[in-house]
């Protein structure tokens, strides 16, 4: 008698057993789930990368303890009964009491300074506490400059061992309202009445903030005007618990150079009441507003902007000045949020780059074209790569705008372009890359020491990531000669950093 196929669902499960085969009790089956090994949680910035294993709580209640350094996220870190905590508020060097809570894993939160840091200042910002935006205000401006170099000094160890040349962070004059692009978020408080400001860190809640110490001022009066003008048109803040309301967000870009400004206000719906009257009142508060859009969002999610737009006044975009070139940009193009710094930065990268009018040069995250741009005035040629359509498409503009000839831009993926290039044998002098905080892919990277660029300059938003990628690159044939830390970010634990490498 032929045996019985097991249904197909089983075979694929492997739930099937083969002949003579006996069906094992349900306690050993159990016991056989426990000894398997869970797979350990995937580390954000990727392989390479581990997650530490979970302590026990300490006990509840106020512990004195020493902060020795700063994390990447700007958070002092104490040790107490040999666990390791990250304390908002804290400076190396401080002794300090924090309260400790938390039944499955530890959390500390400051109480009193004992012993103060003699870098130690009064922050500017009277929601510093709160907000979460700028974690170093109570830090003077030297001792932050001092604490990002010690930073990437501690992360870039290996390649100063091997012999890299390593350069002072370069910081700014005046380290306040640098911010060229402002965000505000629009909510109601426990009395009803309208406020707009930030999402307290890790949480939905609306820190209203009138006055923030690194946006531009004019963002804030406008924003002060915006919040004014939807209490005379009887528009409510959009709740994502009941969906009612209109507005969610307000983008406010200006151009630093130009003097022109772009408000960009986010709504839940294409359906905007007394949209002509609320353009009519802001245009009438802020003459100096060059174009207004209105951009849609309906969706239950953290991204700011959606996908359809409106233009209520003006072009729908602005232009700006950065290293005597022009620049167009839209609500949704990547521009530089501190145009000060950028162009130190730019400028360093390319110095280190030693461009000398003879070089092809390979933008890989080319955006709107604005580093791409800027190297063609020192290169033979440059090739700007970006996978976004509508950033290629301003980029080509943008190079019109400025008469520049000697620059292409193509829509590809940066990878699979150089990939290709390597496999028509073509070649290029220098690799300019500027990757998002995430950093590269090994695909990417594998496909860079494939095309084989005499110099190659990583510019990063984000050391750590940056650290991890450098191995790959080094792996394929490479060497760290030069390490520039630039402060992009001033009041924040954030650090820009360039990376000279050559063959």
């Amino acid at each position: 008698m032929a045996k019985k196929k097991p249904l197909k669902k089983d075979r694929l499960a492997g739930n099937h057993r083969l002949p003579g085969e006996r069906n094992q009790p349900f306690y050993v089956q159990a016991q056989q789930k426990k000894k398997g090994q869970p797979q350990k949680k995937k580390h954000p910035f990727g392989d390479g990368w581990e997650l530490a294993d979970q302590e026990e709580a300490l006990p509840e209640g106020e512990y004195s303890a020493e902060c020795s350094y700063l994390d990447e996220e700007g958070r002092g870190i104490i040790r107490i009964q040999g666990q390791k905590l990250a304390v908002d508020g804290v400076l190396p060097g401080e002794l300090v009491t924090v309260a400790v809570s938390g039944r499955r894993r530890s959390h500390a939160k400051l109480v009193r300074v004992q012993k103060a840091s003699p870098d130690r200042v009064s922050p500017k910002c009277p929601v510093f506490y709160l907000c979460g935006g700028c974690r170093l205000q109570h830090l003077s401006y030297d001792g932050q400059l001092m604490q990002k170099q010690r930073q990437v000094e501690r992360l870039m160890k290996e390649h100063l061992d091997a012999g890299a040349k390593f350069y002072q962070i370069l910081g700014m004059q005046d380290p306040w309202r640098y911010r060229n692009k402002s965000h505000a978020t629009f909510s109601l408080n426990a009395k009803r009445q309208i406020i707009a400001g930030i999402y307290e860190e890790n949480s939905h809640r609306v820190v209203a903030v009138d006055h923030c110490a690194i946006q531009d001022e004019k963002a804030d009066e406008i924003v002060r005007s915006i919040r004014q003008i939807m209490k005379e048109c009887k528009l409510m803040p959009y709740d994502e618990d009941s969906e009612n309301g209109l507005l969610r967000h307000v983008l406010i870009r200006r151009g630093f150079q130009s003097g022109q400004i772009m408000v960009v206000l986010v709504t839940a719906s294409m359906v905007f009441p007394a949209r002509s009257r609320f353009v009519s009142l802001l245009r009438e508060k802020h003459p100096e507003i060059t174009t207004i859009v209105m951009n849609c969002n309906p969706r239950h999610t953290s991204m700011v902007l959606g996908e359809q737009e409106r233009v209520l006044y003006g072009k729908g975009w602005i232009e700006d000045t950065l290293c005597g070139k022009t620049f167009r940009i839209s609500s949704k193009s990547f521009y530089q949020v501190n145009p000060v710094q950028t162009e130190v930065l730019y400028t360093r990268a390319l110095q280190m780059a030693g461009l000398s009018g003879r070089e092809k040069v390979l933008d890989a995250y080319c955006g709107i074209g604005t580093i791409s741009l800027i190297a063609a005035d020192k290169a033979k040629e440059v090739i700007g790569v970006e996978l976004n359509r509508d950033a290629v498409h301003d980029a080509i503009d943008n190079a019109k705008r400025n008469g520049v000839k000697n620059v292409r831009f193509y829509c590809d993926d940066a990878g699979r372009f150089m990939t290709e290039m390597a496999a028509r044998e073509e070649t290029v002098d220098v690799v300019l890359m500027d990757p998002p905080r995430s950093g590269s892919d090994e695909a990417f990277l594998q496909s860079v020491c494939r095309l084989k660029p005499k110099k190659v300059v990583y510019i990063s938003c984000n050391p750590q990531t940056q650290k991890r990628d450098l191995k790959v690159l080094c792996a394929g044939g490479y060497q760290v000669k030069e390490i520039q830390p630039v402060d992009m970010f001033p009041q924040t634990a954030h650090c820009e950093n360039i990376c000279l490498l050559e063959r």
